[in-house]
């Protein structure tokens, strides 16, 4: 089976924590690569994703190529989000109350 690798860039408005590390990493930009197996079929391709890495810049000028599971990263981005936005609406909705029915 082949492979696609896609390069996208993600911003963090607050310091956050990827499952897996425990340490911090500060608000700003970072590169993340992720690579798709393609599976054919008989009618269409299909693509599955086998591995993330979030490329992080040190601020005294290393960089690190760190393998995140790409749920995780997105979780943290909606953490993130969460934060930036507390008063946004929920996806949970509330029972009406017991007066109302």
């Amino acid at each position: 089976m082949s492979s696609r690798t896609t390069t996208s860039l993600v911003t963090f408005l607050h310091p956050f924590v990827v499952a897996g590390y425990t340490d911090q990493l500060p608000a700003g930009d970072y590169e993340v690569f992720a690579e798709d197996e393609i599976m054919q079929s008989l009618s269409f391709a299909a693509y599955r994703r086998i591995t993330t890495y979030l490329l992080i810049k040190w601020d005294l000028g290393g960089t690190e190529l760190r393998l995140v599971d790409h749920r995780d990263l997105e979780m943290a981005l909606v953490n993130d989000r969460a934060i930036a936005n507390p008063n946004a609406a929920s996806e949970a909705a509330l029972s009406p109350s017991e007066e109302q029915k």
